[in-house]
């Protein structure tokens, strides 16, 4: 390792002015969703959970797109795609595992006609299908089980939320809703 290398920190009094080997792509507008999670504002902690609250307002206004007898599917507000849906529990309960059968087993089949409404509608080329438990792990909404269904198409990822913070969503959610929802069967 030689004396004059930049990359290499010997100093934490002045490791912030040396470069080290880590390209950094800056996000400091996720600090202000971050530090209002630690407060429990709109996170499900202190009684403002708005997965509680969506399914006792219009359809439209909480953009639900399906309603079954344990679950319930609505758009994500903040999606990652077009049409990403989020199915929810009625019941407010945090983690997977404390779910109850039937609301697995219509957490499971909803998945399932969100998939073929999404692929009917969207034209999708695959999912992301997930849950993040805890905030640890990366759950936004920590206190309220839920799980994505992310549609994707053929090339779909690019650098343009990083560089240009920019996500380029083609479709109002209201469309989008509206679509989604004319398209789930009965």
């Amino acid at each position: 390792m030689a004396e004059d290398d930049s990359y290499v920190i010997r100093s934490t009094a002045d490791a912030a002015a040396v470069p080290d080997a880590f390209q950094r792509l800056w996000t400091p507008h996720r600090t202000a969703y971050m530090e209002s999670g630690r407060a429990g504002d709109g996170r499900g902690a202190n009684d403002d959970c708005p997965f509680c609250d969506a399914p006792h307002r219009a359809d439209e206004d909480s953009l639900i797109v399906a309603r079954g007898t344990h679950v319930y599917a609505l758009l994500n507000l903040y999606p990652y795609n077009n049409g990403h849906l989020l199915i929810c529990p009625y019941r407010h309960v945090s983690l997977y595992d404390d779910a109850t059968e039937a609301e697995t087993a219509e957490m499971s089949a909803m998945t399932q006609t969100a998939m073929r409404v999404l692929r009917a509608v969207a034209h999708c080329d695959g999912f992301n299908i997930g849950m993040n438990q805890g905030a640890v792990a990366g759950a936004g909404i920590a206190a309220h089980l839920h799980q994505h269904v992310v549609p994707r198409w053929e090339s779909d990822a690019n650098f343009f939320p990083i560089i240009a913070r920019t996500k380029a969503i083609s479709q109002l959610l209201g469309d989008t809703r509206r679509l989604v929802a004319e398209a789930w069967p009965s």
